[in-house]
């Protein structure tokens, strides 16, 4: 009941800020309690992105004008979450609606939601696959994690493969660095977790099970190189019109300002909006 009536008071306040519905966020239509139970009403909506990627890109994603499009929305939506104070924390295909026609989406589930002031260090915090490196290293995160899910979104979207699918934050942390190489000593040396996952030397202590025995192998590596190339797995061996070929080379420039650990030196809500990607149409 409690996180439903904070759900109730975010979405309230969400709608609020926005009356004239044009930054993506689930319209609440009315709410109820019955026998005890906090009943939300929301505009229905048919399915979420996770099954339009299964239905119509199952490992192959979706058309890269689609990709545009819902990119725009999300950005408008962070837009909104970040004018009311509101990180949504749980950000992914799944928790993104779309209408009947599939244009138009909607963020939805704001059970994790919290005001940006009230930010405890938390590992777990954004299901795994779409959580942003500050919050596995226990460093101070604001409304640069929202972007990071949508990041990481919209490579699903395009490719119809998870971008990162680690086990553990610990194996996260170590896909990270296969696409961007070790992280800089001075970000570690400030991380409230970093004992979980480097030793004193800054070298970084990376534990996998063993594919054989299922044992857990752990090792010590003080060099990780970049051993992932976005556009490579963008573009694979497709051969695409130039038009396409344009959009698909901005949406990676477009994940290359996102997907930076250093959350100093990630793009801001406000300069994704204006990216090549979402702001020139194909």
């Amino acid at each position: 009941l409690k996180s439903g009536i904070k759900e109730l008071e975010f979405l309230r306040k969400l709608n609020e800020a926005d009356p004239d519905d044009k930054f993506h966020c689930l319209r609440l239509l009315s709410n109820f309690y019955h026998k005890q139970h906090l009943c939300l009403v929301f505009e229905p909506l048919s399915m979420n992105l996770r099954e339009v990627l299964k239905k119509y890109g199952k490992n192959v994603g979706l058309h890269i004008t689609a990709v545009r499009s819902y990119a725009k929305q999300l950005f408008r939506a962070l837009r909104l979450l970040k004018k009311c104070q509101i990180l949504h924390a749980d950000i992914k295909p799944d928790n993104i609606l779309v209408n009947e026609t599939k244009l138009v989406l909607k963020l939805c589930d704001f059970g994790s939601a919290s005001y940006a002031s009230d930010c405890e260090i938390t590992e777990y915090l954004v299901s795994r696959f779409y959580r942003a490196p500050e919050i596995m290293l226990g460093l101070p995160y604001d409304y640069g994690i929202d972007l990071w899910s949508v990041g990481v979104s919209l490579y699903e979207l395009y490719t119809g493969k998870i971008m990162f699918p680690g086990k553990s934050n610990n194996e996260m942390l170590k896909l990270f660095m296969d696409l961007r190489g070790k992280i800089a000593n001075k970000l570690v040396k400030k991380a409230a977790l970093r004992d979980k996952h480097f030793d004193s030397d800054f070298n970084f202590i990376y534990r996998e099970q063993d594919k054989i025995t299922k044992n857990e192998k752990v090792s010590v590596l003080s060099n990780i190189p970049v051993s992932r190339d976005i556009q490579n797995e963008l573009i694979g061996n497709q051969r695409l019109p130039e038009d396409q070929l344009k959009k698909v080379l901005q949406l990676k420039d477009l994940l290359d300002r996102i997907l930076v650990i250093d959350t100093s030196k990630r793009i801001t809500i406000k300069e994704a909006m204006i990216h090549p990607f979402v702001d020139e149409k194909i």
